[in-house]
Parts: structure tokens; sequence; C-alpha cells
């Protein structure tokens, strides 16, 4: 139980510190971008690191895909109802047919249409701030106590398989 607690607390730590230096990095006062996604993802980096949806080709590529699907869905067709649905139904089929599937960015394209997001913002909000915790969960696992570093595989796709629904 205490080694359990420990490691909470240390994947508590972590997350703390990535989530504040990517936030200061990325928001800035005057835009009304905020990825929340980022909080998804640094639960996946910093306490569920051996995952699939945790290594880089997920965490880089379902944020990028997902921002960039947004951006263009909002772009084209404004922030209508149907164009959030259309879009987040649009990252999961290429998130799974890429094998980029990283859960928190399936939220990304609600964030990108509803704060109006440019294509500029895919670069300044979500990849800096993916960048910065990759870079934080790379440093803060061979910090800590543990065996396991990130990244686990930096090209491991995920799912793992493409037998990856219910009609499989």
């Amino acid at each position: 139980m205490k080694e359990n607690l420990l490691r909470v607390l240390w994947v508590a730590v972590g997350s703390a510190i990535a989530l504040t230096i990517a936030l200061v990095v990325v928001r800035e006062p005057e835009t009304e971008l905020l990825v929340a996604s980022l909080g998804g993802s640094a639960l996946f980096l910093f306490g569920l690191t051996t995952l699939p949806p945790a290594q880089p080709r997920s965490l880089f590529g379902g944020h990028l895909i997902s921002s960039l699907i947004g951006v263009i869905a909002y772009q084209f067709f404004g922030d209508g109802l149907w164009v959030s649905i259309f879009a987040v139904v649009l990252t999961i089929g290429i998130l799974l047919l890429t094998r980029t599937v990283h859960p928190p960015a399936g939220a990304n394209p609600l964030i990108m249409i509803q704060s109006h997001a440019g294509f500029m913002d895919i670069w300044s909000g979500v990849m800096v701030g993916v960048l910065v915790l990759a870079i934080t969960a790379y440093i803060w696992s061979r910090l800590g106590p543990g065996k396991v570093h990130y990244p686990i595989s930096w090209k491991q796709p995920s799912p793992p398989t493409n037998n990856w629904s219910v009609w499989g």
C-alpha cells in the first residue's frame, strides 16, 4: 500500500510539473485556446507509461491529426453541432486507420472548433504543449525510483493490432 501511494505521489508531482510548464508556455492570456486534452495526455504519460497510446507515435500523431481535422472542419464549415460531431467521428476513424490512437486527442477537434482555432494554433498550442509533456515525461521517468522509462517504444502503434473493434 505504501509503495502504491508513493508511486501515485510521484506520478502526481510529475504531471503537475509537466502541465504547469506546458500551460505556461502554451497559454497566452489573450487567447481562448486551452488544449484541455493535455490533462488526459499527462495521465497517460505519467500514470500509464507503458501503454501503446502513451508512446510518441500516438501522442504526437493523435494530437496533430485530430487538431488538424478540427481546424480544417472549422475553417470550412464553421462551428455548428454537426461540424463537431463530424470532426470527432472522422478523427476516430483516421486515428484507428493510422494506428495513432491517443484517447485524450479525441477531444482536440472539439477544442479547435469551439475556440475557432487556426492552423498556427496546431503548432503554437498543441505541438508545443505535447512536446513539453513528452520531454518532461522523458526526464521525470529517469529521475525516479521506477524501472520503466518513457518512452517504451518510439514507434509502437496504438492499437497494437488491427483487431480493435467488436467486429473483430
